[in-house]
């Protein structure tokens, strides 16, 4: 490797490892996301040139943070339409004159004076604010902590480019203009942003997991940044159970990840994947944070679902799996986060516990829920139950309503070959 490339690689991992934490800096130092996010580009266009012609310093994150707050003086000093001009210039210029480029911000009005006062998590609460929409804090969390292109998350939601550029722009105009404050939430609504904060994580990771629409089944990309974030939050928050719960959900999802197709692209069961596929070290990790989430002794919906998945592997593991013990846990669920999808899985682990009648009595109420009328998981466990009852008929009319409602084509091809294999039944 020549001492060129390996500078240019110096400048990709600087700018991989090091953006989130040198743009969340660069956010409450300047007072706003577009500036800061401008003096950072420009801080990595003179790092190219400068680190080829010098070498990378020893603190890569404090060149970049006083660069590139020296680049967001210039910008301000030609930028005359701010109202705050004067005032930021005065602030930026006074950080300069002492090298302002300290880790860690200063205590808070709360005394907050550890981790919990991480730039970053600053920048997360800010992008999983509950006065933006949900669409709005998945893009900008990706866009801003996860140094997502807006090309990347564009292509991962299924959107066309300038569509998700105009979302993450105006997620950042409503942040200006309602004066959103760039900091930790006080004590009093900090559990109520946490589970929006997961929240913001959990989706990404499921769409990634189990992509709406197109012609992949899973998007690594869009899972490995999730539980990225999920680490970021567990290392920044180290007390909260759920986020360990999280954690884990994710890392044993992530761990059976590969098996679920087969090497045409095709859907691979639980039951029938390639269990040497699976990732040991992913699911090591998974254990153990589900462990760390459970002796904090404060249960939550992540940590459930958690022990649930490790169930699931257990069983496969072992031959055989504990249906009573997953149907338990999702009942625990039901009291926990008592939504229409959680009951959905509760009526799909009951039918494997107590047998499909008893699952289909769970189930038949839900198909009148117009929350649930258009979500194809709830008739393609209809069609299951059916199935299994010795109900062809039912079961394919099932099977071809989940069809007709599924975005993504692996799945589409998988219920229509379960469709296909039900015997006495006409293709409709």
């Amino acid at each position: 490797m020549t001492a060129s490339t390996a500078r240019a690689e110096a400048v990709e991992r600087a700018f991989r490892d090091e953006r989130a934490g040198v743009l969340a800096t660069l956010i409450r130092q300047v007072g706003g996301f577009q500036l800061a996010e401008d003096a950072l580009q420009d801080a990595f266009v003179e790092a190219v040139k400068v680190w080829e012609r010098s070498g990378v310093p020893a603190s890569p994150r404090a060149w970049l943070i006083t660069t590139a707050r020296r680049r967001a003086i210039d910008r301000l000093r030609h930028d005359r339409s701010l109202a705050d001009r004067a005032r930021r210039l005065a602030r930026l210029k006074e950080m300069d004159d002492r090298d302002d480029d300290r880790e860690e911000p200063p205590m808070d009005e709360h005394g907050r004076g550890s981790a919990v006062l991480d730039d970053r998590l600053r920048l997360i609460f800010t992008c999983c604010h509950p006065a933006l929409g949900p669409e709005a804090r998945v893009a900008l969390t990706l866009r801003t902590v996860g140094g997502l292109t807006t090309g990347e998350i564009a292509r991962a939601f299924l959107v066309a480019e300038p569509t998700m550029g105009k979302r993450i722009v105006r997620a950042k105009r409503k942040i200006a203009e309602a004066h959103i404050p760039y900091r930790v939430p006080p004590d009093s609504e900090l559990p109520e942003r946490v589970r929006g904060v997961l929240r913001v994580v959990y989706l990404i990771f499921n769409e990634g997991y189990a992509a709406t629409g197109g012609d992949r089944l899973v998007r690594g990309e869009l899972c490995g940044e999730a539980i990225r974030l999920g680490r970021l939050l567990a290392e920044l928050m180290p007390d909260e159970a759920e986020v360990w719960g999280l954690l884990a959900l994710m890392l044993l999802h992530e761990a059976r990840r590969r098996a679920r197709v087969d090497a045409d692209g095709r859907w691979v069961g639980l039951e029938d994947q390639d269990r040497s596929q699976w990732d040991r070290a992913a699911l090591d990790e998974g254990r153990t944070a589900l462990d760390r989430a459970l002796r904090r002794r404060r249960p939550g919906p992540y940590q459930v679902e958690a022990a649930i998945t490790a169930l699931h592997v257990e069983g496969l593991e072992a031959g055989s799996t504990d249906w009573a013990q997953i149907a338990d846990l999702y009942g625990q669920l039901v009291a926990l986060r008592p939504s229409a999808v959680v009951r959905l899985n509760h009526a799909a682990a009951v039918g494997f516990a107590a047998g499909p009648a008893a699952g289909l009595a769970l189930l038949e109420p839900l198909l009148a829920d117009p929350a649930l009328e258009r979500y194809p998981s709830l008739h393609s466990t209809h069609a299951d139950l059916r199935r299994r009852l010795g109900d062809p008929t039912g079961a394919a009319a099932a099977y071809d309503r989940a069809i007709a409602l599924t975005g993504n084509e692996v799945e589409r091809a998988e219920l229509r070959r379960r469709r296909g294999s039900l015997s006495g039944v006409s293709k409709s």
